[in-house]
């Protein structure tokens, strides 16, 4: 029998043999005197059997490990590996997907924010604050909070998400939050030591609960230090910024830092 007609017989491609000879999973069979390989009904045997396993969603190492165990306990060992991946898969295709659906609903109710997909509590979060209509800086801080959720610890999430529910149940707190915005757009042409630069860190100061700020690490807040990850995320962060938008936002952190007890 000839690679084609092998291939043909089994379901596969005649590659996908080759490949099989190249990693060891199918023997080479003989070969006729024009040079021709001749493939036996054992052959046809053991590539129906690949093809069975790799069905199931067997790697091919996996394969090759069953292959290799002529008493077939390997056999069972993979496969019961197999359910259990498996089972784990099902289980997050089920969080996926219902995460999907409250995606869904809020988007059908024109309530997913730009910067989604965020998580539901985020949302809910977003929509306290209300809408900041044509605020670049309102639009940045909602990235920054969505960039937030993806990288932080869930112990990290969790404090963040308490941060700004605290703050959002002071009375007027969403009006102050308004201010800051337009002040801090406002800050957009301005110079570093630009009066306005104090009153908007003040503003920010007097809105952020001081718990939301870690406590001091020794890190530079003015990002010329030498302290690794963080420091290169807040030159990064800084650097989003125009040049007195930053400095309020230092001074912001600064105030908080010395403000906490």
């Amino acid at each position: 029998m000839r690679i084609g007609e092998l291939a043909a017989a089994v379901g596969v491609t005649p590659r996908a043999v080759r490949h099989y000879h190249h990693l060891g999973l199918l023997p080479e069979p003989e070969r006729r005197a024009n040079g021709y390989r001749d493939y036996t009904l054992r052959h046809m045997v053991v590539l129906a059997r690949i093809r069975r396993l790799t069905e199931l969603g067997l790697g091919l190492a996996e394969v090759r490990d069953v292959l290799t165990d002529d008493a077939g306990r390997e056999l069972v060992e993979v496969l019961g590996e197999l359910d259990e991946d498996l089972a784990r898969q099902e289980d997050e295709i089920r969080e996926r997907r219902g995460r999907l659906r409250v995606l869904m609903e809020e988007a059908r109710a024109g309530r997913l924010p730009a910067e989604g997909p965020v998580s539901p509590e985020l949302t809910a979060l977003f929509g306290k604050f209300g809408p900041a209509p044509h605020s670049p800086m309102a639009a940045k801080d909602r990235e920054v909070f969505a960039l937030l959720e993806t990288t932080a610890t869930p112990e990290v999430r969790a404090e963040m998400f308490a941060g700004l529910e605290s703050m959002m149940s002071v009375p007027g707190a969403v009006e102050r939050a308004h201010e800051a915005y337009a002040l801090l757009d406002a800050l957009a042409d301005a110079e570093p030591d630009d009066p306005r630069v104090a009153e908007a860190a003040r503003l920010l100061a007097d809105l952020i609960p001081p718990e939301m700020v870690p406590q001091d690490t020794g890190i530079d807040l003015d990002d010329s230090g030498g302290d690794g990850g963080t420091g290169s995320f807040l030159r990064a962060f800084y650097a989003d910024f125009a040049p007195a938008q930053a400095e309020a936002i230092r001074r912001t952190l600064r105030i908080l830092r010395e403000d906490r007890p």
